[in-house]
């Protein structure tokens, strides 16, 4: 079941941005800056809430509020759409369990493969040496 974030979990600024758009970019805040606080959210499980700092690096500031900027678009609408489809794919992929590794141990035929390979390269090494004189 996909965790919905309502919107009142979430707070957009606008601000100006650089990029396309003529001399509109210079009236115009079209820019976005969401903001979402996982730290504090009610619609996250602690063990999603996690994952979901930890997926977002760099973004995420200490007091656990997730930070996305965007300013791709020339509109306020389409950078809206765009930081919130970035937020809900970020909670999409902090919902999946990451598989757990179990570390794999050598089969015994890899073992007697390396062994055999070894003591050849030994021995073809042992007959590089100075030719003994009888």
């Amino acid at each position: 079941m996909p965790i919905v974030i309502p919107d009142s979990e979430v707070t957009m600024t606008f601000v100006r941005a650089s990029g396309p758009g003529g001399q509109n970019v210079n009236k115009v805040s079209t820019a976005v800056e969401l903001r979402f606080d996982a730290g504090r959210s009610a619609s996250l499980p602690a063990v999603i809430r996690q994952r979901l700092l930890a997926l977002a690096g760099h973004r995420a500031t200490q007091d656990g509020v997730i930070i996305i900027t965007c300013r791709v678009h020339r509109t306020q609408e389409a950078n809206r759409a765009e930081a919130r489809a970035r937020l809900d794919e970020l909670v999409a992929r902090a919902q999946v369990v990451p598989k757990m590794r179990r570390p794999s141990r050598p089969t015994l035929g890899s073992k007697i493969r390396r062994l055999t390979e070894k003591a050849q390269r030994s021995s073809a090494k042992k007959l590089r040496g100075r030719a003994e004189e009888d």
